[in-house]
């Protein structure tokens, strides 16, 4: 599961050390440790992290598939979830040091910024593959992260970028080595730090406006999602 460590003001949340897919409990705990940082005083920051070849797999289909009478309160939790780390009140980078897919890139696009690993690992949004529409909020989400034309050739053909590629592209701010990800990460995290409070939660309000109160309607319809 999950677990939440200090490294003095930078908070790193670690997804774990498998795929990292969403399931009910996983969501669960990851939303429960936001919430400790957004509650925390005092200048901090958030690094997301992850150890493996996967930062994020995205939702667990599985899963999905074995309990259809669920998936309705699961998605509204995964809506929750990518508006609450849109949102959260402390910068945020994603520290992507494998792959990164469907969801599981969706959550590295809600952080503020995202630091991926140069040599291997891709990020990619598969649903026009695997026959999943975007839902509403979802869609908002990344077209309000990526620049249009990055953003309609990721959803439209299921592009796999790696390192250098997402770079180029604009998905990611910064690419190093497996083994310096997550301390690039904590690094630009740290120099952030003294951003986190109201303020800063005040103008992510209203720079994403208009995906957020998507995300949050979507939180409450029960919608299906890639």
């Amino acid at each position: 599961m999950p677990q939440l460590d200090r490294d003095g003001e930078v908070f790193v949340l670690d997804l774990g050390a498998t795929e990292n897919r969403f399931d009910p409990a996983w969501v669960a705990e990851v939303t429960a440790l936001l919430a400790e940082v957004a509650a925390a005083d005092g200048p901090r920051s958030l690094v997301t992290a992850a150890t493996g070849k996967f930062w994020s797999n995205g939702l667990d289909l599985d899963w999905l598939g074995a309990h259809p009478d669920q998936s309705g309160p699961f998605v509204d939790a995964v809506h929750a979830l990518l508006a609450r780390v849109l949102s959260l009140p402390v910068p945020t980078v994603a520290a992507c040091q494998g792959h990164v897919f469907a969801a599981g890139a969706m959550l590295a696009l809600a952080h503020d910024a995202r630091v991926m690993r140069a040599d291997r690992g891709y990020f990619c949004l598969p649903e026009v593959d695997i026959a999943i529409p975007f839902t509403a909020g979802m869609a908002g989400l990344i077209q309000a992260r990526l620049a249009p034309q990055t953003a309609h050739e990721a959803m439209t053909t299921g592009r796999r970028y790696g390192g250098q590629e997402a770079l180029s592209a604009g998905i990611v701010d910064e690419v190093d080595s497996e083994h310096a990800v997550r301390g690039a990460a904590v690094e630009r995290a740290r120099l952030l730090a003294g951003k986190a409070g109201p303020t800063l939660g005040a103008i992510k309000e209203q720079m994403y406006a208009g995906p957020l109160a998507v995300l949050r309607a979507c939180s409450e319809a029960g919608l299906p999602a890639a």
